[in-house]
């Protein structure tokens, strides 16, 4: 394949790069002028396109279009645009192209017309004091906008000024600094200022500056000292947690930093402990203080040996030093002192009944003012029984009145008393010592019989024992076991009776004989177990009562004995005769109510002598009433022979109709007393029968009539003419005929 040959362009058509300086004042100012040899002059037509023609920013180019002259009309920056790259256009007088397009290319050539900048007008850093030369604290930058390319942009860093000393050297190139000697020393200046400047043009051109603070940081290269060698203060005694003064101190380091914290001891003068040293942390300074109570009398003067140093430990490169040491002298202040009750409290025993006025201690109060004369004097702070009185002067103690048990005033047998110890200063000072009094025991009590009477079957064995128990007013171990015994001044009692040991407080009389009823007066002696042992006689009141079938009292016995149960013989006397006395006018009064019943029973068995009706009703089954002849009839229990079990009973109305064969009728008691229980097992025998209906149903009720012809309840078995008719048996019938009986008998 054959290749084509490149098209050769017309020199005349192809334009170079054109350049033209930033800033040229010349203007209109001719740039290049382009040719076509396409036509002949005059018959071409030239343009220009691109920025600065038809493109931001405008007007800047303009060519004349039958010459082909290009124009620059407008001052260049060549911070803004660097270079401008235009398109010409070659046409003839028709519109038609008569050359392709061409680059045109306008190069903007700098010149030094941008001053260095900064990029901050302080600069900050810090190095700590005592760096080695060499050592780098910080770099410092500048800019220029001039072409980077040429020596416009070309910058040399240099110090302009930083003082005398010379401390820190630039590096021109990179605008670092460094120091540059030794000898920085925080304490002789923490801050150096220095001056820098930046120049273009390799250092010849324009030039401009900035500041450049360099802070020195703390070392611990200077030891606190104190202001003086000695500090005197001054200090009450007794006084505790209170400060006693200041120890100044000076340290050259930065204040506020670990390496100016200072940190004091007490070396020497103080075995004791009592004293001790903090730093304030505002001032640096030493603050003495008390924490143990100081004692005038004991010693009056410290000497402290007291030291300081940092927090933070000296730096190798510090100046070796001796510790600071200061010397404090404190006064202990003499101020006047409480008494003091050197045994507190005080406990003493006392025995129980020790009679008034007898010495029991001396409780003294010690006053600490050695050097001080004063005089104490004592009285009873809180003595709630008024027991006790207190010698003022020499504080002797001595019994009020008798101590004595039990007391409202003692706390588990100690009576607790205060007493108060001043002196005559002023103003005058107290102190409170308590005094603890045991009241010792003492047996002066011998033991009671409680209680002193009892009621017990008189019949040996079962039911013919009585419990008896015994009170002692005084305290173990001058109490129980208790000790029961018959009397050994009647002898005659251990045939009939015996007393056994039942535990320490209670002991068991029994009966050995069969005794008849009534109250007996058994003396005893009871002894208690203290130290000597107290005993005493006491009259037991028993009354023996009439035993029932299981040993035990029967009921009208064991209520009379319990009635005199405990009473003296003087008072069962007046019991005696007022009963006496009562039952006389009770038998006139029975007497009177007698009469008046007799004649009113005898009007009623005069107006009728028959005995109307023969019949009990039993009213439970709610039957017919006067004209229901099917209840119970009463001759069942007048002639039972009458009525044998093959008899057939009588059927009740009020039965179901399916009610089977009611039981046969039970066999009579032999004695009428025993009726009550006779009718009670006939309605538990009715209520238990299957052929009546139970109680809370409806049931059949009868008429009774218009009128009753039967007799008054109090008619029965009253039809006898003998107007005297005993009706005492009406007693033995039990409770439910009790009325009759007061009525009748």
């Amino acid at each position: 394949r054959q290749h084509e040959a490149p098209r050769r362009v017309k020199r005349a058509w192809v334009i170079p790069p054109i350049s033209v300086s930033e800033n040229h004042k010349r203007i209109p100012h001719l740039l290049v002028q382009i040719k076509s040899d396409k036509q002949q002059p005059g018959g071409v037509i030239y343009s220009i396109k691109g920025p600065g023609v038809d493109e931001e920013p405008l007007g800047i180019f303009s060519i004349d279009k039958f010459s082909g002259k290009v124009f620059l009309n407008a001052m260049l920056d060549r911070e803004e645009h660097d270079r401008y790259r235009l398109r010409a256009f070659a046409l003839d007088l028709g519109g038609v192209t008569l050359e392709d397009p061409t680059d045109l290319e306008i190069i903007v050539v700098d010149q030094n017309d941008n001053r260095p900048l900064f990029r901050q007008d302080v600069f900050t850093g810090s190095v700590v004091e005592g760096a080695e030369p060499g050592t780098c604290v910080m770099t410092v930058d500048a800019t220029d906008a001039d072409d980077p390319d040429t020596d416009n942009a070309a910058l040399r860093y240099s110090i302009l000024e930083q003082g005398a000393a010379g401390m820190f050297s630039i590096n021109a190139t990179t605008g670092e600094i460094c120091t540059a000697r030794p000898g920085l020393d925080r304490e002789t200046m923490g801050v150096y200022n220095l001056t820098v400047q930046a120049a273009d043009m390799s250092g010849d051109g324009l030039t401009t500056t900035a500041m450049a603070v360099i802070y020195l940081e703390d070392i611990n290269d200077n030891p606190p000292e104190f202001t003086k060698e000695e500090f005197s203060m001054e200090v009450e005694e007794q006084a505790a947690g209170v400060d006693v003064g200041k120890v100044f101190v000076h340290d050259k380091d930065l204040a506020g930093s670990p390496s100016w914290l200072a940190k004091f001891t007490i070396l020497e003068g103080d075995p004791e402990g009592a004293f001790a040293i903090r730093t304030d942390p505002h001032t640096n300074d030493g603050v003495l203080s008390v924490v143990k109570p100081l004692d005038h009398e004991v010693r009056d003067r410290f000497e402290l040996t007291v030291s300081v140093q940092n927090e933070r430990p000296l730096e190798p490169s510090a100046p070796a030093s001796p510790r600071a040491l200061a010397t404090v002298r404190v006064r202990v202040r003499d101020v006047n002192e409480a008494p003091a009750f050197r045994e507190n409290p005080r406990r003493i025993s006392v025995l129980e009944g020790t009679p008034p006025g007898t010495p029991i201690t001396t409780y003294t109060a010690s006053d600490p003012d050695t050097h001080q004369i004063q005089t104490l004097s004592y009285a009873l702070l809180y003595d709630p029984a008024d027991w006790l009185r207190l010698d003022p002067h020499s504080g002797t103690v001595r019994t009020k009145r008798e101590l004595l048990h039990p007391s409202a005033f003692l706390q588990g047998g100690w009576y607790i008393a205060l007493v108060l110890a001043r002196d005559d200063a002023e103003p005058p000072l107290s102190a409170t010592g308590t005094l603890s009094i045991e009241i010792l025991e003492v047996n002066d009590h011998a033991p009671q019989l409680q209680p002193p009477a009892g009621v017990l079957c008189g019949r040996p064995g079962r039911g013919g024992t009585l419990l008896l128990g015994a009170t002692d007013d005084d305290r173990p171990p001058h109490g129980a076991p208790f000790h029961f015994q018959l009397s050994p001044q009647h002898p005659q009692l251990a045939r009939n009776w015996s007393i056994a040991r039942f535990n320490v407080t209670h002991a068991v009389l029994a009966v050995l004989a069969e005794l008849p009823e009534g109250p007996y007066s058994l003396p005893l002696l009871l002894r208690d177990s203290g130290t000597p042992p107290r005993e005493q006689q006491q009259l037991l009141n028993v009354s023996v009562c009439h035993c029932g079938r299981d040993g035990a009292c029967l009921d009208g016995a064991l209520a009379a004995a319990t009635a005199g149960a405990g009473i003296t013989l003087g008072a069962l006397m007046i019991i005696l005769g007022s009963t006496i006395l009562l039952l006389v006018l009770a038998a006139l009064g029975a007497a009177r109510g007698r009469g008046r019943r007799r004649a009113l029973r005898k009007g009623l068995l005069q107006r009728s002598r028959d005995d109307m009706r023969d019949n009990i009703l039993n009213y439970d089954e709610q039957g017919g009433g006067e004209e229901d002849q099917d209840a119970y009839d009463i001759n069942q229990l007048r002639h039972p022979e009458l009525f044998s079990p093959r008899a057939k009973p009588p059927l009740r109305r009020d039965a179901p109709l399916s009610s089977g064969t009611p039981m046969a009728p039970r066999k009579l008691p032999s004695s009428p007393s025993d009726i009550e229980d006779f009718i009670n097992e006939g309605l538990e025998a009715a209520d238990s029968d299957p052929s009546v209906p139970p109680y809370d149903t409806a049931l059949i009720y009868d008429y009774e009539g218009s009128g009753s012809v039967a007799s008054p309840l109090s008619s029965i078995v009253s039809s006898l003419t003998d107007e005297d008719q005993d009706y005492d048996y009406l007693s033995e019938w039990g409770p439910r005929f009790r009325r009759l009986a007061d009525l009748y008998g």
